[in-house]
């Protein structure tokens, strides 16, 4: 599949119309796809299994796909993020990063996620520019409403519903976080995020949410097409 190259004039309004037509966004980590040599460059790492699951992904209906990985060196996030936005080029999906914005800016993705004690939204303006598109966890309805009213914030995360061994020690909100944020009067979109997988998304929609950020749901799927379909039909359009 090919998708035209975008006018840059045009970039960031192309990736925020993206965005708002989003509903499935999937987060990776790298270690579980890199087949890692006994020594060398980052240029040795064997990528094809990592290309195959963006591509999978995309294909099953994932709209987003960001890369964290808190354990890899930023040469091999560098190299990661690179391949993840040209499968996403050519699918017409969107690309992320977190929390580095300087890996952001290096490597052109579309996306760059921060969470709460990160990076102010200023501070990531001033390295990406007006173009990238720009997303911020919240685990608090007081945060859910200072990311809805800040003007650099294009998204904003509600979570974690449940508990995940990705945010370990942080307690789950339950989905009254996500219904606080549905209740908003406010056209900026947000994700729910936090142990989400087929069994309880209808819970989460039925909250209010029309998007869902997802991890080992699609992550650990024997099928990853097949799961970021299933993922995806349970979303509402």
């Amino acid at each position: 599949m090919t998708v035209a190259t975008p006018d840059p004039t045009h970039l960031g309004q192309l990736r925020r119309e993206r965005l708002l037509a989003s509903r499935l966004y999937v987060c990776t980590d790298l270690q579980r796809f890199i087949a890692y040599p006994e020594a060398g460059p980052v240029e040795e790492l064997g990528f094809e299994a990592l290309r195959t699951f963006y591509a999978e992904a995309y294909a099953g209906g994932a709209d987003i796909i960001q890369v964290r990985d808190k354990n890899v060196s930023a040469q091999t996030e560098i190299a990661a993020l690179t391949l993840l936005k040209e499968v996403a080029d050519e699918y017409g999906g969107l690309s992320a990063a977190n929390d580095r914005a300087d890996l952001a800016r290096i490597t052109g993705v579309d996306v760059f996620h921060v969470g709460q004690e990160d990076l102010s939204t200023a501070q990531a303006r001033a390295i990406l520019g007006d173009d990238v598109v720009i997303g911020r966890s919240c685990r608090t309805f007081e945060q859910v409403r200072e990311a809805a009213a800040d003007a650099g914030i294009d998204y904003y995360c509600t979570g974690p519903v449940w508990e995940t061994p990705t945010k370990p020690g942080r307690a789950a909100v339950g989905t009254e976080l996500v219904a606080q944020a549905s209740g908003l009067d406010s056209a900026k979109p947000f994700f729910a995020i936090g142990g989400i997988n087929p069994e309880n998304i209808a819970e989460v929609a039925g909250a209010g949410a029309q998007r869902a950020v997802v991890v080992r749901a699609v992550t650990q799927a024997a099928d990853v097409r097949e799961a970021a379909s299933r993922l995806r039909q349970l979303l509402p359009d």
